[in-house]
Parts: structure tokens; C-alpha cells; sequence
């Protein structure tokens, strides 16, 4: 008996040290509300996600549940927080990539412009401040940003993602951070300057939203949140291979 406790208590040992190390590749989630996550929980989706960590808002790594935005240092109330991409994203990863642990570190806040992305703005400086906070600053396999409808018709819009792209690079010290940008809902200007992310820095990529669909006009349904995070992890994984 007092065997077979010590054998069980070595083993949540175990499990303790495994869900407190740090995941082979770390990924930063931002955004708006899609990002953040807008769509209705399934049953499917409660349970903890196979060789995915999230980060908690203690700076410890955590076994990955929805909703992934829950730790954002300013997001909205813990109810509008449900399936984001991040889900279908780091499932994805995991099963192209079984051997490696998938870590996230989601930081959306819906509702909001690419202009509060920016150095000195609050969402911007909490985000770096929340990395740079950790006792092991983890090295970034790469970013995916979803944020567009706030600026839905903006001219300038590639000129900013641009800036935003060198701002994190520069700012978490990877001048060849890996980005992928997520295309929004609907035939309009945004998603086409996005577009053109590419031709504007190595490095970067765009994941398509044709033939996903939305459950209120502007928010992904589960189904389109699940395909839009897949292709998010086949963009990486394509810039990867270059």
C-alpha cells in the first residue's frame, strides 16, 4: 500500500514538472474579438487540449483550455471570452508536429483599432510588459494577429501592420520573427492590403477567411473559428520551410 502511494505520488510529481515546463514552441496570439474569441463553446471544445500549454495570468505554463483569452491583461469580461483560432491553430500544430509542445500567449482585447497596437498605447506596452515579466523569456515561434474590422476601410492599413510587425520584432529581439495576419469577414478594403503583407516583409503570411461564415455579421461561427486557426498553422508551418 504505501508503495503503491509513493508510486502515485512520483507521478503527480511528474505531471507537475511536465505541465510547469516551458513548451517547445511558444506562439503569441493577438487581436480583436475574433481573436479574443467570440464564437459558442461545443461540448468537444471544454476538455484540455492535447500537447497545448497556455500561459495563466500568474506567468505559469498551464494545461490549454477554452477560453484561451481568459488570462488577456485587458480583455473584457470573462463572459464575451469563448472559441478564438488559437484552438484550431494549436491543434493543428500538434498534429503536424507531435513530437513538439505548443505553448500560448493570448493577449486580445475585442472592439479595438490596429492604431492601440503601437508603442506607448496600453495594449501594446501591456503585452511586451507580460512577456517581460517572465523569470524565462521564451524565444517566439512566431505571432498570428486577427484585427481588421476596426479598420475596415483604413487606407493605411498596410502601412501600420507593417510597423507593427518591426515593433515586435524589434521589441522581443527576433529581427526574423515569424508572422502570420488573419484575413476578416466579408469582401472589404482591409483584407486586401493585408494581402500584400507579404510583398512588403519576408517572414510574414496571410491566412484566408474565404467561405468561412459568421454567426452575427462580423464573429466567426465555431466551425469557421476551428478552419480559420488550421490555416493559420499551415501558413506558419509553410513560412517555416522557407
Amino acid at each position: 500500500m504505501l508503495r503503491c502511494l509513493a508510486v502515485v505520488g512520483c507521478l503527480i510529481m511528474l505531471v507537475g514538472e511536465i505541465s510547469a515546463a516551458e513548451p517547445d514552441l511558444v506562439f503569441l496570439l493577438i487581436g480583436q474579438s475574433n481573436m479574443a474569441g467570440r464564437a459558442p463553446l461545443g461540448k468537444d471544445d471544454q476538455s484540455a487540449m492535447v500537447g497545448v500549454m497556455l500561459l495563466n495570468g500568474k506567468g505559469e505554463w498551464e494545461a490549454a483550455t477554452n477560453p484561451l483569452n481568459r488570462y488577456a491583461t485587458d480583455r473584457k469580461k470573462i463572459e464575451m471570452q469563448r472559441l478564438g483560432p488559437g484552438d484550431g491553430f494549436a491543434t493543428t500544430l500538434h498534429e503536424a508536429l507531435p513530437e513538439k509542445s505548443i505553448g500560448l500567449i493570448v493577449n486580445a482585447r475585442g472592439g479595438t483599432k490596429i492604431d492601440e497596437w503601437v508603442p506607448g498605447k496600453p495594449l501594446y506596452d501591456h503585452t511586451i510588459q507580460r512577456i517581460n515579466k517572465l523569470d524565462k523569456k521564451p524565444k517566439f515561434a512566431g505571432v498570428i494577429w486577427h484585427q481588421g474590422e476596426g479598420n475596415a476601410t483604413d487606407a493605411e492599413y498596410l502601412t501600420k501592420l507593417v510597423k507593427l510587425v518591426n515593433n515586435l520584432r524589434r521589441d522581443l529581439k527576433q529581427p526574423e520573427l515569424l508572422f502570420v495576419a488573419g484575413e476578416v469577414y466579408g469582401d472589404i478594403p482591409v483584407n486586401g492590403r493585408m494581402k500584400k503583407l507579404p510583398e512588403k516583409l519576408s517572414g510574414t503570411a496571410v491566412a484566408s477567411a474565404d467561405e468561412l461564415t459568421v454567426f452575427d455579421g462580423v464573429h466567426f461561427d465555431n466551425k469557421s473559428q476551428k478552419t480559420l486557426g488550421s490555416r493559420y498553422a499551415k501558413a506558419w508551418l509553410g513560412l517555416r520551410e522557407k
